[in-house]
């Protein structure tokens, strides 16, 4: 777990160092934020925040990462195949970013055309993993195990893009995202670590160090957005580093606030089209929570601490198990 302590120092100081040279690069440009008409009233006066944060974050996390696995000796295909995957999909969410941008409106890409651009990068490490040995297509569950063989590819994609979106619909809010994956983040590190994969879990930790340092920037009043360029691409690796760190059912718990902010846009859409009744006052729920009168500040930090609690629960529950406890 040393090199995991040092992943997330170096990921924490790099991310503060490029953060100031790039928003200040943002502001002489003029490349801001576009907000929804749909978006709540306090919204508005979030217009022309600099956005595309994303672009240092990832940068941070992938030099702390290489220079960190290097120094471990644990440079390898896992390695690659995770921070390559994160780096195509944080150029797809900076060309969703460059297209709201240069429409002046918060439109990117198509829904579809996203989707198609998730699947593809979510196959690279679908695909690597039944390559790399037949036990990694296995799926445990206490002393159970379902191997999916040829289908394993199937349910990694659906993990993958499925974090990728429940991450992007998270950040809505400043520091909410950030704040929430934090602690998520760091449990993918403590698991893999004991878990023997020192590769996912340096990297983890690099992640958890960047968002600290990106909090710096994002905490209410924003300097900063993360963009789709950091949310699409965070999510994607959230996923990712689970498919490689062999935790695929422990993200359920971990993850559990950005699957709620999914699940309530899925409730949504269906009572809407269903009924023509909402469920909720906005979705995803934290604007549901801020029309309730909630201030932001108490959204990020009860959002945070549901968020650390799934993600304790998520290592203690690991640990157990490890054990032989469960």
């Amino acid at each position: 777990m040393i090199m995991a302590t040092i992943a997330f120092i170096l990921g924490l100081i790099l991310c503060l160092l490029f953060g100031v040279p790039y928003i200040d690069f943002l502001k002489k440009r003029t490349i801001g934020q576009y907000v929804l008409d749909l978006a709540p009233e306090t919204h508005k006066k979030k217009q022309g925040t600099p956005t595309t944060g994303g672009v240092f974050i990832i940068s941070a996390i992938i030099l702390a990462s290489v220079i960190v696995l290097a120094l471990a000796q644990q440079l390898n295909s896992f390695g690659f195949i995770i921070l390559i995957t994160l780096f195509f999909y944080t150029l797809a969410g900076f060309q969703d970013d460059y297209l709201k941008l240069k429409g002046h409106e918060n439109q990117g890409l198509t829904p579809r055309g996203k989707l198609i651009r998730q699947i593809v990068i979510a196959l690279l490490p679908a695909i690597f993993i039944p390559l790399y040995g037949e036990h990694f297509t296995r799926i445990s569950f206490a002393y159970h195990y379902v191997d999916l063989m040829w289908f394993y590819p199937i349910f990694a994609v659906f993990i993958i893009i499925g974090a990728s979106n429940a991450f992007n619909l998270t950040d809505g809010l400043d520091g909410l995202a950030s704040s929430c994956g934090i602690p998520v983040f760091l449990a993918c590190a403590i698991i893999s670590g004991i878990n023997g994969y020192t590769a996912v879990s340096i990297i983890s930790a690099a992640t958890a160090g960047a968002l600290v340092g990106f909090l710096k920037y994002n905490k209410a009043k924003a300097q900063v957005f993360m963009g789709d360029t950091g949310s699409l691409a965070l999510g994607g690796l959230l996923g990712t580093l689970a498919v490689m760190g062999k935790f695929e059912l422990l993200l359920v718990i971990m993850a559990m606030i950005f699957i709620c902010e999914t699940l309530s846009v899925i409730i949504q859409v269906t009572s809407f089209k269903l009924t023509g009744k909402r469920v909720f006052k906005m979705a995803p729920i934290h604007h549901h929570f801020e029309l309730l009168g909630w201030s932001e500040n108490k959204i990020v930090i009860v959002f945070a601490t549901v968020s650390t609690i799934f993600s304790i629960m998520s290592i203690v529950l690991f640990y157990l198990y490890f054990k032989g406890l469960i």
